[in-house]
């Protein structure tokens, strides 16, 4: 609470006081204590800083969407959003950001104050490697806590940001299903970089048993549906054992339905896409595609895969 709360209750100055002499409660920030011993939470915090900001303050940035639950953990430092006249000296832990028409992208009812998960992403992904852009979308999207419409509404908001470009492709591609910074990854770097065909992604798929009743759902990461194959890929280079158990399960279970299964991980589609790409084709084809990709280099994996095709120079 702030000395303002305190004493807005009927708290004296001299209670205030005796009870931090006391240690019965904990001084924050200047002005701004914890009425309770013992270890501070993250959310007390939080708290801290918005009071002792003062009128109009909000947690912006990546305070912002840890509270928005984008991020799994409060950062180490929380930035404090206040109105462009007001000046605040950022106590120790604190940034202090002067923000012009604030009110606007201040959520109505966040508690602690926060601006909207929309403004907060992009204050973030402006100063963010591209690795780290292609997450945070993806986080916050995949959660549902937002949607692409949102974020491509604040960001035309917006005429000069950084990634701009980054952003508008991975809004289109959240848009179309991927769910995961590798399917990002593959729909960029194997699939459209070697035009294969066009996949389905994360489309419920009934699972039958042997007498072809649906016993559960499951979602696919890449289907080429006409081709009857499917691409799976997995984040995770090394796996207990009850989640490989898992694994095998879903593996076997695009063969028992006849399908074509394949399966990569970072490692492929990051280092190798080509090759990745290369071993798609091959399905494809013994699947009945008719297509023909594209080398994306001179030294493309898929390049003997094109009839009559030359080393690009």
């Amino acid at each position: 609470m702030s000395r303002e709360q305190l004493l807005a209750t009927g708290c004296t100055v001299g209670q205030v006081g005796a009870l931090l002499d006391a240690r019965r409660w904990t001084g924050l920030h200047l002005g701004v204590y914890a009425v309770f011993t013992g270890p501070v939470p993250a959310m007390t915090q939080a708290w801290a800083a918005v009071l002792h900001a003062g009128r109009g303050a909000a947690l912006g940035g990546t305070a912002a969407l840890w509270l928005w639950g984008v991020l799994d953990s409060p950062p180490k430092r929380l930035t404090v959003c206040i109105p462009w006249e007001r000046r605040v000296r950022a106590p120790t832990g604190v940034v202090v950001v002067r923000r012009r028409r604030l009110d606007e992208v201040v959520h109505p009812v966040g508690s602690p104050p926060r601006v909207r998960l929309e403004e907060a992403l992009l204050d973030v992904v402006r100063n963010a490697p591209p690795g780290q852009v292609v997450d945070l979308v993806i986080r916050a999207t995949a959660t549902r806590r937002t949607t692409p419409g949102r974020i491509r509404a604040a960001l035309v908001q917006r005429p000069r940001i950084r990634h701009r470009a980054l952003l508008a492709e991975m809004l289109g591609e959240v848009t179309e299903g991927v769910q995961s910074a590798l399917e990002s990854r593959y729909r960029r770097a194997v699939e459209r970089a070697h035009e294969l065909p066009r996949a389905e992604r994360n489309r419920p798929e009934a699972v039958l048993d042997g007498s072809g009743r649906q016993v559960r759902r499951r979602y696919r990461d890449v289907r080429y549906r006409r081709w009857e194959t499917v691409v799976e890929l997995d984040g995770l280079e090394a796996h207990p054992e009850w989640l490989r158990r898992l694994d095998r399960r879903r593996d076997n279970s695009v063969t028992l339905v006849g399908d074509r299964s394949l399966q990569y991980g970072w490692f492929e589609v990051v280092e190798t896409p080509c090759q990745v790409a290369a071993d798609v084709v091959v399905v494809l084809r013994r699947a009945g595609w008719r297509g023909t990709p594209v080398a994306c280099s001179a030294t493309c994996a898929v390049s003997p895969l094109i009839p009559d095709s030359t080393p690009l120079t």
